[in-house]
């Protein structure tokens, strides 16, 4: 069964529920605004999300878990601190040969501190940084849709409620700015690693004084100084955006296909329909970090029990509509078979969805993925990235129907694939 089987004209009914999406985005934007990682607002935006749910699921629930909100990007002010730091002890070695040791010594020291920060905060989305930074409550909300016979199988789908700091770079000059501010920055880092060492080593053997090369190295290594001090402009902690399409699109989008069910008097036999809203992924993943770690063990009791995991990120796009099996920099294989199911489905509902990497980045999907669940993310936005992306653009009065009409009709005709074939499509 499909479900335009279920309704009379299911192109109307579909273009109700885009527009039951949108008209939700535009409520919260207005009547919440932004939503920072364990905050009120979140929570506010969470609660509404569950009122909402309570009329088409059978259980919705609100788990809460504690989350340091600024450490996920405290590797920015890490980096460029150490990197500062040890470019000016590089250089300065030259001037002050009797301390050359113990400067070159810190500096590579810094740099190693630096590199760890951003290799297992950014790369691996570890709580590295955790220790350091207020702790808060952050919270998921967790609604159910039960079958009306024996469970065999539990499909869930996820967006993301929290919205992120304004990233300044994107803002003023999109893509053109991001990726070589970031991009050398970064260089600059690597470099001033790689140099650091080769001091050090020359050093070692006494053949630092004097050394032209290491002198050369040295002044390439300062001239990075002024950018890494312009990537502290990176994103601004002070200025949170209202995050329409990244990514109460994913939470409303979701949302829908119990809204459906529930209006059609639908209930799968033998399939659980779940919606999961979690908090904090633009703090690193926390929130679904957290559901995967709280639920595992009991899906994995459930004998004969399928659950998979369906992220949604980021609706917007219509051009740019993908199935993300690869993710968290690259550094993450989504489920196979999950990530078939999503083309599938796309496929039903008329698209033709390519596989992408997130070659920056991450989505829930990768901590869902890396906790042991079986998932894959679908999200449609211009991977430049957007203009919009994480700035003040990304309000209600930016959404895309055509694109949120794509994605209700893509989660519905997965959800009643799986049901009907389950993995096996």
């Amino acid at each position: 069964m499909k479900p335009q089987d279920c309704v009379k004209n299911y192109t109307s009914d579909r273009r109700m529920y885009a527009n039951f999406v949108a008209r939700n985005i535009k409520k919260i934007c207005k009547e919440i605004g932004p939503r920072p990682s364990g905050t009120e607002k979140e929570l506010a935006a969470q609660e509404y999300m569950k009122a909402e749910l309570e009329t088409s699921c059978d259980e919705v629930s609100i788990e809460p878990f504690s989350v340091h909100p600024s450490a996920f990007m405290g590797w920015v002010q890490v980096c460029v601190i150490c990197g500062v730091i040890s470019s000016a002890l590089l250089f300065l070695t030259h001037f002050f040969p009797a301390f050359a040791k113990p400067f070159l010594i810190a500096a590579t020291v810094l740099m190693v501190i630096g590199l760890f920060s951003v290799i297992t905060e950014f790369l691996f989305y570890k709580e590295t940084l955790d220790p350091f930074f207020p702790k808060k409550t952050s919270h998921n909300v967790i609604a159910v849709r039960k079958a009306s016979g024996e469970t065999k199988r539990r499909i869930i789908f996820s967006g993301h409620a929290d919205s992120a700091p304004e990233w300044r770079f994107t803002y003023w000059g999109g893509p053109k700015l991001v990726v070589p501010a970031i991009g050398g920055g970064l260089l600059g880092f690597v470099l001033t690693v790689v140099f650091s060492v080769i001091a050090l080593v020359f050093e070692f053997q006494g053949k630092f004084e004097g050394n032209k090369v290491i002198w050369i190295l040295s002044i390439i290594s300062i001239c990075f100084v002024p950018l890494f001090l312009f990537c502290l402009l990176f994103y601004n902690p002070k200025r949170y955006v209202d995050g329409a399409n990244d990514n109460l699109t994913g939470c409303l989008c979701s949302m829908a296909v119990p809204r459906f069910m529930q209006d059609n008097d639908i209930r799968f036999e033998n399939t659980e329909v779940m919606v999961v809203c979690t908090g904090s992924e633009e703090s690193g993943l926390r929130g679904a970090k957290a559901f995967v770690k709280a639920h595992k063990a009991e899906f994995d009791k459930e004998e004969g029990v399928e659950t998979i995991f369906f992220g949604l990120d980021t609706v917007r796009d219509y051009d740019f509509m993908a199935v993300y099996n690869k993710d968290m920099t690259g550094t993450v294989r989504n489920d196979a078979e999950v990530s078939n199911l999503i083309r599938e489905g796309g496929k039903l509902a008329g698209l033709d969805l390519p596989y992408r990497t997130v070659t920056l980045g991450s989505s829930d999907a990768a901590a869902i993925t890396k906790g042991g669940m079986k998932g894959a993310c679908f999200a449609a936005m211009d991977p430049a990235p957007a203009r919009y992306y994480h700035t003040r653009l990304d309000t209600a009065d930016n959404l895309d129907l055509k694109t949120i009409e794509a994605g209700v009709d893509l989660v519905l005709q997965t959800a009643f694939l799986y049901d009907e074939k389950g993995l096996d499509v």
